[in-house]
Formats: structure tokens, C-alpha cells, sequence
């Protein structure tokens, strides 16, 4: 039976709303690729980003456009050339992983060489907000490992040490989504380093951010709208020194695992990410962050309701997918 590839639009309601300095969303759209050939299925997700310039239309639009290839039999690896980086890309590349694990028997970890796949440290990302309502999310997630907290104010040294106080003991990470003037840029900082703040993602604009290699960074600086791919890493090295490296930017896994080995090469520490999606769209990325310096995969633990045979999180650790959804 020839290939076929089947695009759906979904939507899966956030428990409350998801907050960060560009603005505030109750549900997660995606998009959901599923490639049949032989009657085996392979499954992939992505989320559309406006931050990129990307609508449920354009990236349905832009799968669609690439029907031919899919449903003639293209790899991962031709698609890298076939199609740009981005969400679209992802869905598909990440689909096709899922079809060939299916239809051979062999895993995903199996065919990277992967180890025994073990549950990591995630994150759990606390919505940017006044401080005091901060610190009370913080407060009743305090006894996880890890908390991601969404900053991006010209005043946000309050909400950095109401966090503090009130998860003394958890690792934090912060994310400024691009929302710290470079005026307050290396009295942030400095502030977070007293906290005793792991990480600072993304603090200047993309494209806007030379004054990192110019001050002293008292703490791990990470790219995320930043860097995007392979492409992208050596321009970074003397601003930043960490990346962010999530499937949806680099248009799926095959472009991640090199992009990632060419990061480690370049000295960079690593942190694998996600939009707000569901256990599909982690699923692929827990294979990716298996010796990650930090990981970021609460997308699922942010909905109201996720997929069937979605990930299992328990305490602040996420297990590897079950074969049922993925890989």
C-alpha cells in the first residue's frame, strides 16, 4: 500500500493560563502528522509559534505542501533539505522516526544507540505574574528540583527574590523571552546570581543581543529565540553560554541530534525545551535530553487533559515515552 500522510488541527485546554512577557494563552493549538504505509502509523506533533511568524494555517498549509515527498517515501534525512526548519518540518521528521520504529521493530533509542533510556529532572515552569502571586506558585511547587520561572519586566528584581523565598530549596532557571532593556540588563543579573539562579534564558531580543559578549555574566546565559539551528551556533559563541535547543525550532529530531553534537563540540551546555504541547510533541525530545544539563519538558503537565499513553511524570522526574505513543 503506498504511503499516505494525514494532517489534524488540535486544541488541548491549559489548566488556568500559561503567562510570559509577550502575553497569555488558555489552550495549546498543534498540529498532529500521522504518516500510515503498510497499515503501520507514525505520529509526530508540533506547535506553530507566531513568535516565528507561524498560524495553525500557514504551518497546515506548509505540511500539506509537502505531500508529494512524504507520501512518495522521503527520509529524515532528505527532508532536512526538502523542507525549512520550523514546526512544519518537525511534525513530519519526527512522524517519519515513529513510522520507520513501527515498521522495523526497532526503537528510536535503539537505532541512536541509546542506553537504557532513564526519567530526568524536569522544570516546571512557574507564569510570569505580581510577584506575590509568584511566589505562591513557587510556594506550593517548591518541593520539586527544578523551577523554570517566566521573567521579562523592566522591574524584575522583586519576583526573582519573592521566588527565592519562597522555594528555598529548588534549582531555578529564569526566562526572559526577550524582555529585559538592556538597561537593567546586568542588574538582573546580578541579582539572579545572589538568588543563586542556575540559568537566565534569552534576556535581549534576538538579533539585539551584542551587549552579552561585552559585560560579565555572573551566571549561565542560554539562547532560545536566539538559535534556531546547526547554522546558528558559531555566531553565539562569544554572547551566550548555553542553548536552547527545542524540536520545533530546529524542524525535528534529525536536525536536533546535530545541532546538538555540534553545540557540545563548541563548548556550549545544553537545555532541551518545548512550547506548551502535549506528551507527543515531549516525547521525541526525552530521547534527546537523556545527558542534557537541563531539561524543560513540562508542556503536558501545564493542560487540562493530554493524549492517550502520555508521558508519566512523577515528582519532578519525567519517564521515557511508552512504544504507544511514540518511538
Amino acid at each position: 500500500m503506498p504511503r499516505t500522510l494525514d494532517i489534524q488541527m488540535n486544541s488541548f485546554p491549559i489548566a488556568g493560563t500559561f503567562t510570559i512577557s509577550r502575553g497569555a494563552k488558555t489552550k495549546a493549538e498543534v498540529i498532529t502528522c500521522t504518516v500510515t504505509e503498510e497499515g503501520v502509523q507514525g505520529h509526530g506533533e508540533c506547535v506553530p509559534y507566531r513568535r516565528y511568524g507561524e498560524t495553525m494555517e500557514s504551518v497546515f498549509a506548509q505540511i500539506d505542501a509537502a505531500r508529494p515527498l512524504v507520501e512518495s517515501g522521503i527520509s529524515s534525512d532528505d527532508l532536512l533539505s526538502a523542507m525549512p526548519p520550523g514546526a512544519a518540518r518537525n511534525a513530519v521528521d519526527c512522524a517519519l522516526w515513529d513510522l520507520e520504529a513501527k515498521r522495523t521493530g526497532q526503537t528510536v533509542a535503539t537505532r541512536l544507540g541509546l542506553a537504557a533510556l532513564k526519567p530526568l529532572t524536569t522544570a516546571y515552569t512557574i507564569s510570569l505574574g505580581e510577584p506575590e502571586v509568584m511566589a505562591a506558585q513557587a510556594r506550593e511547587h517548591a518541593g520539586r528540583a527544578l523551577l523554570k520561572v517566566k521573567v521579562g519586566t523592566g522591574d524584575d528584581e522583586s519576583r526573582i527574590r519573592a521566588v527565592r523565598v519562597a522555594a528555598p530549596n529548588a534549582a531555578i532557571i529564569l526566562d526572559a523571552n526577550e524582555g529585559w532593556p538592556e538597561a537593567v540588563l546586568e542588574r538582573h543579573l546580578h541579582v539572579a546570581a545572589e538568588a543563586g539562579v542556575a540559568l537566565v534564558e534569552q534576556p535581549l531580543p534576538a538579533g539585539h543581543d551584542a551587549l552579552l559578549a561585552e559585560i560579565r555574566r555572573p551566571l549561565l546565559v542560554c539562547a532560545d529565540e536566539s538559535v534556531h539551528h546547526t547554522g546558528d551556533l558559531a555566531s553565539l559563541a562569544d554572547r551566550y553560554d548555553a542553548i536552547n535547543i527545542k524540536l520545533d525550532k530546529t524542524g525535528g529530531l534529525t536536525e536536533a541530534l546535530a545541532m546538538k553534537a555540534e553545540a557540545e563540540r563548541l563548548g556550549f551546555s545544553i537545555m532541551i525545551g518545548c512550547m506548551v504541547g502535549t506528551s507527543l510533541a515531549m516525547a521525541p525530545a526525552v530521547l534527546l535530553a537523556q545527558n542534557a544539563d537541563f531539561v524543560d519538558l513540562d508542556g503536558p503537565l501545564l493542560l487540562a487533559r493530554d493524549r492517550e499513553h502520555g508521558l508519566r511524570y512523577a515528582a519532578s522526574l519525567v519517564f521515557p515515552p511508552e512504544s504507544a505513543l511514540w518511538g
